[in-house]
C-alpha cells in the first residue's frame, strides 16, 4: 500500500478505536478508506491490537449473506469479522445494558471446526469434512458507527459490526440436520419477531462457510480447528430493548436464549 493509504488506515482505525474506548459511536470511516482491501486492513490492524492485549481469536462471523442487504449496500458478496473469546455469552445469560453499542439481534447457524481449512480454493466436501458439529446461535451485532450509517467499508473496518454471540449447548452432526431447509423462529417471550430458513443464508449456510474459508486464506489468517463460524442471519434482525429475553429455535438444532439487562436507574 502507498504511504497515503497506510495513513488513512491508521486514521480509520483510530476513529473506531476511540468509539470502543468511549462507548460513543463515531462518524463513518468511508471518508478515509474506500476499498474492501483497505477496510480489511483496518480490521486486521485492530484485531492485531486486541490479540496483543491478550484477547483470543476463536472464529469468524459472516455478514451480508442476505441479497436484500447486499443490494442495500451496493455489494455482491458477504463480509466477515473476527470472533474473540470474550465475545461469547453463555446460553441463557444476561447481557448488561450498554454492552453492545446500537445492539441488534439475529438467529444463525454456527459451525465448529475439527480441522484446519488452509487451501487456496476449497470445495463443499472440504468444509463438510472439517465441520465437527453445528449449533443454534444468536448474534448480537452492534455498530461503532453512528446511527448504523454504514457502507461496506464502514462495516468491514468495524469488524463486520460484531458485538457478542450466544451458542446453544446441544451439538448436531451435519448428517442429522438439513441446514438448507431448517426453519428458524426468533421470539421475545413468546412473541414472534423473525422467521426464516437456512436457504436465506447464501442459499445454504455451508455456502457462507465455503466463501469464508477461501477469503480467510486470501487475507492471510486461515480458519483453524476449533474455530466457530457464525454463518449469517436466517431472517431479519430485531432491535432488543432492555429487559427483553430472546429465544431462537432452529429445526434440527434446538434452541438458544439470551436476556438483555435493564438500564441502571
Amino acid at each position: 500500500m502507498t504511504e497515503t493509504q497506510t495513513s488513512a488506515i491508521d486514521l480509520a482505525a483510530e476513529r473506531i478505536r476511540g468509539a470502543h474506548a468511549s462507548g460513543v459511536p463515531c462518524e463513518p470511516v468511508r471518508d478515509l478508506i474506500g476499498t474492501a482491501d483497505e477496510a480489511y486492513a483496518v480490521q486486521e490492524r485492530l484485531t492485531g491490537e486486541w490479540l496483543a492485549q491478550g484477547r483470543r481469536l476463536v472464529g469468524r462471523k459472516v455478514g451480508l449473506t442476505s441479497p436484500a442487504v447486499q443490494a442495500q449496500l451496493g455489494v455482491d458478496s458477504p463480509d466477515f469479522g473476527v470472533l474473540l473469546a470474550d465475545m461469547a455469552v453463555p446460553d441463557g445469560a444476561e447481557i448488561p445494558a450498554g454492552a453492545v453499542m446500537q445492539a441488534r439481534a439475529e438467529a444463525e447457524v454456527a459451525l465448529v471446526l475439527d480441522h484446519d481449512l488452509t487451501h487456496e480454493r476449497h470445495t463443499v466436501a472440504d468444509v463438510v469434512r472439517a465441520v465437527a458439529f453445528a449449533l443454534p446461535a444468536i448474534e448480537i451485532v452492534g455498530s461503532r458507527i453512528r446511527d448504523w450509517d454504514i457502507t461496506l467499508a464502514d462495516t468491514v473496518a468495524d469488524n463486520a459490526s460484531s458485538g457478542l454471540y450466544v451458542l446453544g449447548n446441544r451439538p448436531a452432526a451435519l448428517g442429522d440436520v438439513d441446514l438448507r431447509l431448517c426453519g428458524m423462529v426468533l421470539e421475545r417471550r413468546g412473541e414472534q419477531l423473525s422467521t426464516g430458513t437456512g436457504a436465506a443464508c447464501l442459499g445454504h449456510p455451508l455456502n457462507a462457510a465455503l466463501w469464508l474459508a477461501d477469503t480467510a486464506v486470501r487475507l492471510g489468517r486461515p480458519l483453524r480447528a476449533g474455530d466457530t463460524i457464525l454463518t449469517g442471519a436466517l431472517g431479519p434482525m430485531t432491535t432488543p430493548a432492555p429487559g427483553d429475553v430472546l429465544e431462537a429455535r432452529i429445526d434440527g438444532l434446538g434452541d438458544v436464549r439470551v436476556a438483555f439487562g435493564e438500564e441502571a436507574s
